[in-house]
């Protein structure tokens, strides 16, 4: 992999986060799968952030991404789970019945 640089760091952040729906229900598959991947890139994109790999399977997220050293790690995972939540929790009535997302 190569370093990123700006004008006064030369870094390597890369960090994968694992998650899951709430009890493991499959609930992440056809238009919500596709809604969630555009959501997170979309965030990813807005911050800067660089998305290495995206896997989301039925019943969790696989997200390996490269970020800026000052964004520590539980400000960027809460960005993508909170807001992907709000987001499809609006759009898909379904999901509210879920405890958490």
């Amino acid at each position: 992999m190569d370093y990123r640089r700006t004008r006064h760091v030369v870094y390597l952040c890369n960090y994968h986060f694992v998650w899951i729906p709430k009890r493991r229900k499959p609930v992440l598959v056809g238009v919500i799968k596709r809604r969630l991947e555009q959501l997170i890139r979309e965030i990813a994109k807005e911050y800067g952030w660089e998305i290495l790999a995206l896997e989301i399977k039925p019943d969790h997220v696989h997200l390996f991404i490269s970020v800026q050293p000052y964004w520590s790690l539980h400000i960027v995972l809460r960005r993508i789970k909170g807001r992907t939540s709000r987001v499809l929790r609006s759009e898909f009535p379904e999901l509210l019945k879920l405890p958490s997302l």
